[in-house]
């Protein structure tokens, strides 16, 4: 199976040494509720880890929780709610909404801020090479360390600045010495949360957690890191070269995997942004199957627009497949070659890039001549539950 690599821009096979993968999906920052952009990459990575696993081969899936940042801090403030309770109410939430979804869990995930020891201890091994600095008790990475920073998002120096202002990057900071340069050990503010470190209290940077997560739980080499196609720059830059800096391996993953964001309006849906659909909302007027097949039908890394009336369509899609596996029974005493060809062009278009559009419109191809069987009344079992394997391959109840 193979997967299209960002940093490589080519196809590049998922599967490691000894039939193991080992995953690392970039999660929530749980300061609100699912939106559908949230949806579609868990739901890609769902996919991904349901073909592998059904392929016989092991999965180690491991997808964090950032509970400390900027921004889940600020909206703490605004709502007068401690920082840790608000992260636990609404990972609640995620929590519900990804079982609504058919969601399968990750094997493990670890929250940032019972990590902070081990983001120490990678802190201190960046120091100790040269490629870091302190100033007034923030610890800063030096970019210039890395001679291939920035082959991940292939942004120009201008971009890479203009991105960084949006994500409060600050590149105007007077103590760093490149504007690029970035915070992966934060000094103490008034009001924030903070814990001793050799340099003062102060509190992580976003991009060291997932360094020192993924190396806890993963090894300091690994063969997939995922996540949305926004968190390439600079979260996946800079996590990429602070973790190439400590283990002096590079790229510390083998193979980067990005999903392209939902839109609406041609806008990228984002809280900050404030035009999100909600998983939730859609949940209450149509189902989860209905909800996965609209967002596996478009290419994972392009971007997909919403349209509610094609998400309608997908209900109705969604009850002629469910009607296409009654009588599901792959023992069945008679074969039927049109179901293996069809399981194997459906197989071999998820080995492609997890290519689920033609996945799909393989398995409705299969759903057609069920139901032209069953109007002859002539009903196929095997192709009825090789209907039934393959939903579930995509992770789709179909009941």
């Amino acid at each position: 199976m193979k997967v299209l690599d960002t940093l490589t821009r080519e196809p590049r096979a998922v599967i490691g040494e000894g039939n193991l993968v080992r995953m690392y999906v970039c999660g929530v920052t749980p300061y609100d509720t699912t939106h559908l952009g949230h949806a579609r990459t868990f739901l890609v990575y769902d996919v991904l880890v349901r073909h592998l696993r059904a392929r016989g081969v092991a999965v180690r899936y491991v997808r964090n929780v950032t509970d400390v940042d900027d921004s889940i801090l600020e909206r703490a403030r605004q709502m007068g709610e401690h920082y840790l309770d608000l992260a636990e109410r609404y990972m609640r939430i995620f929590d519900q909404d990804m079982r609504a979804l058919n969601a399968i869990p990750p094997d493990v995930a670890p929250r940032a801020t019972q990590e902070i020891p081990e983001m120490q201890r990678l802190i201190r091994a960046i120091l100790d090479k040269g490629q870091a600095y302190v100033r007034q008790g923030t610890v800063y990475f030096r970019v210039a360390s890395v001679p291939q920073y920035g082959s991940l998002s292939r942004f120009d120096r201008a971009r890479m600045l203009a991105v960084n202002r949006e994500f409060s990057e600050n590149p105007d900071d007077p103590l760093k010495e490149d504007p690029l340069d970035f915070p992966i050990w934060k000094a103490a503010v008034p009001g924030e949360p903070t814990w001793d470190s050799p340099w003062g209290p102060g509190r992580p940077g976003w991009h060291i957690e997932c360094s020192a997560m993924s190396e806890r739980y993963l090894g300091v080499e690994f063969d997939l890191h995922g996540g949305g196609e926004d968190l390439i720059f600079p979260h996946h830059e800079n996590e990429l070269a602070q973790s190439a800096g400590f283990s002096g391996r590079y790229p510390f993953a083998h193979v980067w995997m990005h999903v392209g964001m939902v839109r609406l309006g041609g806008i990228k849906m984002s809280k900050s942004l404030g035009n999100m659909v909600f998983a939730r909302d859609l949940l209450r007027r149509y189902t989860s199957d209905a909800i996965r097949l609209y967002l596996l039908r478009q290419p994972y890394r392009e971007p997909l627009d919403y349209d509610e009336a094609e998400l309608a369509a997908c209900e109705a899609r969604v009850q002629q497949l469910r009607a296409a596996t009654e009588g599901a029974n792959s023992r069945a005493a008679r074969p039927d070659s049109r179901a293996e060809t069809g399981r194997e062009a459906a197989l071999a278009a998820l080995d492609d890039n997890l290519d689920t559009p033609r996945a799909l419109a393989v398995l409705e191809q299969l759903a057609a001549q069920a139901r032209e069987d069953r109007e002859r009344a002539d009903p196929s079992p095997v192709l009825a539950a090789t209907i039934r394997e393959l939903g579930e391959r995509l992770g789709l109840m179909l009941r």
